[in-house]
């Protein structure tokens, strides 16, 4: 394509708006309508070398939407298309294949349209690029688990680049949701249970994908994760100041801190109102507030369920007005609602200025990522189409943030791992399957089900062969004893006969991600009550009646309640989705070559039964309330909790003031020092506490955190700078505030491990903030010197 002078739009020198508004003037209305759709091409298992009746259904009813009545990508695009669905993730295709197939698609658009506009292509990233062969990394659940923000954004940066090189323009990743109930089956989607976590791990991938120029898109607008029961698509039954004060604020953060490029919107409806159709939420709050200048874009089918799920229009073209208004610019993965667009507009139903909102938002993306430029070409939009997506750069970020993810609940009696032991029991049955290391995002685990005859698409060890790599004098005995579901109880009596064989048993539990009912965790694997799924739980009660010592460690996508055997394990391990290099990060631990240095990013329950589990309570919802109700509130491990092979300990509160006006701020500084014989990592975490509020309030919020690496003997002053906007609240009025009174300011190593402990006042008046408020808490790192520490 070259530049002409009847496509003014294309000459790069001027303005991106600039370009745009020209572009909109010689549009058409079906042209403008065209570029707010998608086609999912891939979606029609076009590939000649695929058996023609495969299929992949990735949502509820994809059936009842592509039945028949799916256009072809030409017929899709001849007023011009917006975007392109997951051209590589949907069926497994060689790098080869998948830039060629991108091509093609690319060179249809282009040719079955008058203006020529390149679609903008999209594809999954949650725990890496979703397509074969790429690196599977750990699941967001576990980036919470490192309270690592750094080590994140270099994740998020490497599969930008690797996306980037092969063509995509768009990540529908980070998952910002917060944690409301164990129960729902994507929480090993999010990043964990406390707001400020999830957002600055999450605008930490934000800025690492967008540092590749891969625009980054925050999930899901809003409340999703707060379901009736923990259960998926259910209604969210919460009020706006829990959804301002809890939900928003993690995306909020990510597109002030991070300039998110998109937002999708959530299938939910909060107290009855769908998300898609609250221009409260994507107008007012999100535009707006906050300023946001990117896209938002329909999670899969949302648009057609405000019909056939929430019943809030008539037909899927009266879906797409509610949607459009709303503030939805871009209809995912295919065009229902939106395709009757035109006629409502014809008739007067809608607003053209509606459509052109949204066209604008999205071409303006276009313009800045170069698709309007008179040079682009399908060829040219493909950088290396010789990447290696698994390469080994990839693979040491990922081995680390395995690492630094697993976390030691309990080192009992048998952890690390004796010299000594001569034979070890390995049962269970996440210790021989490579799937159960990795979340339902993930290629092998959210396609290659269909595929059995591709495998894996990348080597994975399982954890019994990283064991015999960690521990090669080690004889093992290897039982799996039942599958992760089912009932199937005839593996135990291998497994108990191992276990008595045996010096000692590792059992390795948890989960097998997978969708829609195809796993016990992933999106629609919801579960009925946190005990680890199908038989595995009289599984450990048969190996620890042994008498001999077991060690069990969880991989799981969610907490599980382990009340019951916690007390009679010789050592107790979580590791949360660690990815394809997670056995080997699991073996390391085990073996005491890696110091553990995990920590909660969700409370590991006591009973089965428990809801709700996080720590995000106020008093009547905590531990303070005991009597007042049967159910016990306190959980098995604390939120933040990670034990370590060697000791630190955090003492030396130091507070810059006692005292500060309602826009002031206080540094609060402690002393960390490794006081054990081993080198480690320790997060110290920050928490406040609203002592007398207008509204109940939780008695702890984490409000800021540091992992440090110390040697033994070192240490080092954390110094935390917290602004009075930290401590803001929505009130009464649904104003955000900032109140004077005093403020609790707690530190430690985990929300119950906090032993320095103050009062700041705030001074002054009731002072309400907004957008422009503080939203995050610096935090400087300052090694103390040996004449200090009072050390040699």
């Amino acid at each position: 394509m070259s530049s002409s002078s009847d496509q003014p739009w294309r000459d790069p020198a001027l303005p991106a708006d600039k370009r745009v508004e020209l572009l909109l003037q010689a549009m058409t209305l079906r042209e403008k309508i065209a570029q707010l759709g998608s086609r999912w091409a891939g979606n029609d298992m076009a590939d000649a070398e695929l058996p023609a009746d495969e299929t992949i259904n990735v949502a509820p009813m994809e059936d009842v939407f592509a039945a028949g009545a799916a256009p072809s990508l030409a017929e899709a695009s001849r007023d011009g298309l917006g975007h392109l669905t997951r051209v590589w993730g949907s069926v497994p295709r060689t790098t080869e294949q998948g830039v060629a197939e991108l091509i093609r698609q690319h060179e249809v658009v282009l040719e079955s349209s008058r203006l020529g506009i390149p679609a903008l292509v999209h594809e999954e990233c949650l725990t890496g690029f979703t397509t074969y062969g790429a690196t599977v990394y750990p699941a967001s659940i576990a980036w919470g688990a490192t309270f690592d923000p750094e080590l994140v954004e270099r994740m998020a940066a490497a599969i930008g680049r690797d996306m980037a090189a092969v063509g995509v323009h768009q990540g529908l990743s980070p998952v910002l949701d917060v944690v409301r109930d164990y129960r729902w089956g994507r929480v090993e989607e999010t990043i964990g249970e406390d707001p400020y976590l999830v957002a600055m791990l999450g605008s930490a991938y934000v800025r690492g994908l967008q540092s590749a120029g891969v625009l980054a898109t925050l999930k899901h607008f809003a409340g999703y994760s707060a379901s009736r029961a923990g259960r998926n698509h259910g209604p969210v039954s919460m009020g706006r100041r829990e959804l301002l004060d809890i939900i928003l604020p993690t995306f909020e953060t990510a597109i002030a801190t991070a300039g998110a490029g998109s937002v999708m919107s959530s299938y939910s409806d909060i107290d009855g109102l769908p998300a898609s159709a609250d221009s409260w939420l994507f107008t007012d709050v999100l535009r707006n507030e906050w300023g946001f200048g990117g896209t938002v874009v329909s999670d899969y089918w949302a648009v057609p369920f405000l019909a056939s799920m929430h019943r809030v229009a008539a037909d899927n073209a009266g879906a797409g007005v509610v949607a459009l208004t709303a503030g939805t610019d871009v209809e995912l993965p295919d065009t229902i609602g939106f395709a009757g667009l035109l006629d409502k507009v014809e008739s007067g139903e809608l607003s053209e200025e509606l459509v052109d909102r949204a066209a604008r938002r999205l071409l303006l993306q276009k313009a800045r990522l170069g698709l309007l430029d008179p040079d682009w070409t399908p060829e040219g939009s493909v950088g290396d189409a010789a990447i290696d997506l698994n390469s080994a750069e990839n693979r040491a970020i990922a081995r680390q943030l395995a690492e630094r993810s697993v976390i030691l609940l309990d080192a009992g009696s048998a952890l690390p791992l004796s010299t000594d032991l001569r034979r070890v029991a390995v049962v269970g049955p996440c210790a021989g399957d490579p799937r159960t290391l990795m979340g339902c995002y993930a290629f092998p685990n959210h396609v290659l089900p269909r595929y059995p005859d591709r495998g894996l698409g990348v080597e994975v060890l399982t954890p019994i062969d990283a064991l015999h790599n960690e521990l090669p004098e080690v004889e093992f005995l290897a039982a799996k004893g039942c599958d992760v579901m089912g009932d199937d109880r005839s593996g135990f009596e291998a497994a108990v006969a191992a276990a008595r064989d045996a010096d000692l048993c590792i059992a390795y539990v948890g989960d097998l991600s997978g969708l829609f009912g195809h796993g016990t965790s992933g999106e629609g694997c919801d579960a009925e009550d946190l005990r680890l799924p199908g038989v595995q739980g009289e599984l450990l009660d048969q190996l620890l009646a042994t008498g001999k010592p077991v060690v069990v460690v969880v991989v799981s996508g969610r907490p599980y309640a382990l009340g019951d055997i916690a007390d009679r394990v010789a050592g107790l391990v979580q590791a949360f989705i660690p990815g394809q290099e997670g056995a080997a990060a699991i073996a390391g631990v085990l073996s005491g070559r890696i110091v553990p240095s995990g920590k909660l990013p969700v409370q590991i329950p006591r009973h089965v039964g428990g809801q709700p589990g996080t720590y995000l309570q106020p008093a009547l919802g905590s531990v303070e309330s005991a009597g007042i109700s049967g159910l016990e509130a306190a959980p098995l491990f604390p939120f933040g909790y990670g034990a370590s092979y060697t000791t630190f300990e955090v003492g030396d509160l130091r507070l810059s003031a006692t005292e500060i006006g309602n826009d002031g701020e206080f540094t609060a500084t402690v002393r960390v020092r490794n006081t054990g014989n081993r080198a480690g990592d320790e997060v110290v975490q920050l928490y406040l506490h609203d002592v007398v509020a207008r509204i109940a309030r939780p008695l702890k919020l984490l409000t800021g955190f540091a992992r440090v690496s110390l040697e033994p003997g070192a240490a080092v002053d954390v110094t935390f700078r917290v602004h009075a906007d930290r401590t803001a609240y929505t009130g009464p009025d649904l104003r955000r505030i900032v109140e004077p009174g005093e403020i609790e300011v707690m530190l430690g190593t985990s929300s119950h491990d906090l032993p320095c402990r103050t009062v700041v006042r705030i001074t002054g008046d009731v002072r309400v903030v907004g957008h422009e408020r503080m939203l995050t808490t610096p935090v400087d790192r300052t090694p103390v010197t040996a004449d200090a520490t009072g050390g040699g």
